[in-house]
């Protein structure tokens, strides 16, 4: 087995990897890697996990794996429960979702280091899941609302504001959310307990996740959305992003996450394949790659084929 699993408090992974870029060689190591291998691939059914299945995909390909393609299998419990009963072998994950909703943990880890290798060493130790290197970027829960609406909305700038908002003008206090944040311990129920937030009733609607974000722009049916810190569409909405002045949301940096058995046979090029990729993957990068998928409606699979070759990758 690789190194991964060195026993716990040992640093085992390089954290912060130069991002492989602009030579052909890179693309190339992995040639024929996997020759003869068959893997399947998984991934929730958000435009991120979108871009991020295909880039498996192709990374595997090129690599020589067979691929069986199940990009787009639902929310997280579909997926997750995709791998846990081997019905696909990697999709990749956020490490304070495992924390939260998998664990059952209530209090996040604040370092990404010490956070990654909590979750990878239980979920090894319970699921015989392997978490590989976690991409750079964190793509958590935040609160945003139209930078426009600043005034009327008595000029929020962090979460804390909301419980002023919700006593001195309730009306006001309206907040749409995605199916999975309405319910989720990390979500909009452990918000409103950590911070003392009650939004009145009727003032919380929930809609798919794209809606969102046009309906908080719009500010109908809320002045408030739930964003994905790491969405392209946060910036090209002008949404302003409230702080997270308590530090309620975990961090959601994600990593591959493949199949004990899977990582047996192929640890040394799925590590070759993975690690400059999870490196590549900075905050600025994995924005750009969503705001071409959701904002410019570009295909998923394209974004992955252009980024992977512009990274030399491919």
């Amino acid at each position: 087995m690789k190194k991964v699993f060195a026993t716990a408090g040992v640093v085992t992974l390089s954290f912060g990897l130069a991002a492989c870029g602009g030579t052909d060689d890179a693309g190339s190591a992995t040639d024929g890697a996997l020759d003869g291998a068959e893997i399947v691939v998984g991934s929730k059914d958000f435009d991120e996990q979108l871009v991020l299945g295909n880039i498996t995909k192709l990374a595997l390909e090129n690599a020589g794996a067979t691929v069986d393609d199940q990009i787009n299998l639902g929310g997280t419990d579909a997926a997750r429960a995709a791998l846990t009963s081997g019905d696909i072998d990697t999709y990749w994950e956020y490490n304070g979702t495992a924390w939260i909703s998998f664990f059952g943990e209530t209090t996040a880890i604040p370092d990404r280091i010490e956070q990654y290798e909590a979750v990878r060493d239980r979920d090894l130790e319970e699921n015989k899941l392997v978490w590989m290197q976690p991409a750079e970027f964190n793509n958590t829960y935040a609160l945003a609302f139209p930078t426009e609406a600043a005034e009327e909305l008595g000029n929020p700038t962090k979460l804390s504001d909301l419980a002023g908002l919700v006593g001195d003008d309730p009306d006001a206090a309206t907040v749409c959310v995605e199916n999975e944040f309405s319910t989720r311990d990390d979500g909009l129920p452990g918000l409103e307990e950590t911070y003392g937030i009650a939004f009145p009733d009727g003032n919380v609607t929930v809609l798919d996740t794209a809606l969102v974000y046009t309906a908080a722009d719009a500010q109908d049916p809320c002045n408030f959305g739930e964003v994905f810190t790491s969405d392209g569409r946060v910036a090209s909405l002008d949404l302003t992003v409230l702080e997270d002045d308590k530090g309620f949301f975990p961090l959601y940096n994600p990593s591959p996450v493949f199949r004990e058995e899977v990582y047996e046979q192929y640890g040394d090029q799925l590590d070759e394949i993975f690690d400059p990729i999870s490196a590549a993957l900075t905050q600025e990068e994995m924005t750009m790659l969503n705001e071409r998928v959701s904002v410019d409606l570009e295909q998923p699979a394209d974004v992955a084929e252009d980024w992977l070759t512009e990274q030399g990758l491919l």
